[in-house]
């Protein structure tokens, strides 16, 4: 989560302060504060992997009895607004299309590009209970970016706009209540990326930090996995990194394994270059005009990949807060290598209060279904839903407004009848054949829990939250995105955890 790009020289002078050393308060913004009672889980040595590597525990545990290990303290920066002229192109740069592919050495534990990636340990991940050392002061500037767009760049090739096709109005109440689910337990299954990780994540495609790990079934027999904000070589613990740590605002993996309870092991990232996972969805990394691109949902539609995105202008201090200036959705037709963002297929954030900026799309029947928030954690989710064969015609959208699909005209978006009480973050939703239920999993900030809820259908009634993770255990925790090759009674979901910045897959035991 930088804010510029080496790759812009023009940017060249404004600082990434976005880390976690760098701005205390960007925890607050990104995830739910922990209960001052929380009591830790008794000291356990870091995780190993089968090579040797030290990785990460998001657990939030008792330090170490013997002192031997130690958190760094906290930098508190205290920001002191510089106001910046910055000139942004009217016309963003062409996305690389550049793709390679790299074949895993036989070698689980040796590198498959010694000599792009080395093997140095990065510095040890901070203990999840958090630092018992007092925080450190610094008063720095903290340039505050005015983008002025000026002319340049080639304009992209105009997209045929979609044949107008309203749909009329069609009555659909709420369904009767399901019984509540009943979670037996909660796991933690594996540490998924980054180093010390089963899958090397690091050493093999230059992932070091990353969050999300949103899945979709991309084909049989394979599950497509995106990741957000992503860093590489130079990245350190302690939350996002730098536009200098190898910076890319998305990143997509593929997995095969179905034996969950051994872990979910990635097969290949998209490369554009040696060991290289390259960005899928560009953004112009510029704060206060578009700081980056975050996936928020993917899925198939026959040999169509579609992807839903958030365009994040800007972070902010408030905790809980972002702004968006959209929310879109692009397509792929060759199995993810390359993407493509719609120009007509997006919601775009008039005054800041747009409904489905942060959108879960989910195809079941005829339909689409599309879950969505608005920008920050802190909205209530509306419903909508659209022909599978019209993805890209915002003009055959419905949105469920008062017991009823109701046509995409007027204000009707805006008027979508909130699903549930409360707010809801980084939601997703899947629907489980075996159980005829839909399953909604999200981040309560207000909880501190990431929770799990089911209906009968897309727009409930939807059952009161259970618990899957709360953060007295996980105090760093957020996301919770399901796998979609859960059954009925063995949820598998990631998580990230901002303290060590990487994603890990849960199980939770349903009864």
């Amino acid at each position: 989560m930088g804010i510029r790009s080496r790759r812009r020289s023009s940017h060249a002078e404004i600082p990434a302060a976005l880390s976690l050393s760098a701005v205390v308060t960007l925890g607050a913004i990104l995830l739910p504060a922990t209960p001052a009672a929380a009591a830790p889980h008794p000291w356990a040595p870091a995780p190993v992997n089968s090579c040797g590597e030290t990785g990460f525990d998001p657990v939030n545990r008792q330090a170490d009895p013997s002192g031997s290990t130690s958190q760094p303290p906290l930098t508190i920066k205290v920001p002191i607004p510089v106001p910046q002229i910055v000139t942004v192109s009217q016309y963003a740069p062409t996305p690389d299309a550049n793709r390679v592919d790299v074949a895993l050495p036989e070698d689980p534990c040796a590198s498959p590009c010694p000599d792009v990636r080395d093997t140095e340990a990065p510095t040890p991940a901070p203990p999840g209970g958090g630092s018992a050392s007092l925080p450190q002061i610094e008063v720095a500037p903290d340039p505050e970016p005015i983008p002025i767009v000026v002319p340049g760049g080639e304009p992209p090739e105009p997209q045929p706009a979609p044949t107008p096709a309203v749909q009329p109005s069609v009555p659909a109440p709420a369904a009767a209540a399901v019984a509540a689910p009943q979670v037996d337990s909660v796991e933690l299954v594996n540490q998924v990326t980054g180093r010390g990780s089963v899958n090397r994540t690091d050493t093999r495609w230059s992932v070091d930090g990353t969050d999300l790990g949103l899945m979709w079934e991309s084909k049989p027999g394979q599950v497509a996995v995106v990741f957000g904000d992503t860093f590489g070589k130079g990245w350190k613990p302690g939350g996002a990194g730098t536009d200098t740590q190898d910076w890319r605002s998305n990143v997509i993996a593929y997995s095969s394994t179905r034996d969950l309870s051994q872990g979910l092991v990635l097969d290949d990232f998209v490369q554009n270059t040696r060991c290289h996972a390259t960005e899928i969805l560009d953004s112009r990394k510029v704060k206060n005009y578009e700081t980056t691109t975050i996936p928020t949902s993917g899925f198939a539609v026959g040999d169509r990949q579609y992807l839903t995105y958030m365009s994040v202008n800007r972070w902010s201090k408030i905790p809980g807060m972002w702004w968006t200036n959209l929310g879109g959705i692009a397509w792929s037709d060759d199995h993810g290598r390359t993407w493509t963002k719609s120009q007509w297929a997006r919601w775009d954030n008039l005054f800041g209060v747009g409904r489905f900026q942060v959108a879960t799309m989910v195809p079941h029947g005829d339909f689409v279904y599309m879950f969505g928030t608005p920008n920050g954690r802190l909205g209530t989710i509306g419903l909508a839903r659209v022909p599978a064969d019209q993805v890209l015609n915002k003009s055959a959208y419905q949105y469920w407004v008062k017991d009823a699909w109701v046509p995409a005209d007027g204000a009707n978006e805006m008027l979508a009848t909130p699903l549930i009480t409360g707010t809801a973050s980084e939601l997703s939703v899947h629907f489980d054949a075996e159980s005829n239920r839909w399953r909604m999993v999200y981040l309560d900030t207000v909880r501190g829990q990431i929770v799990l809820r089911t209906a009968a259908d897309p727009q409930g009634t939807w059952t009161e939250p259970v618990a899957l993770i709360n953060t007295e255990d996980y105090p760093t925790a957020y996301g919770g995105f399901i796998h979609p090759w859960s059954t009925a009674q063995d949820l598998y979901f990631t998580i990230s955890a901002w303290n060590s910045y990487n994603v890990y897959l849960m199980h939770a035991k349903l009864k």
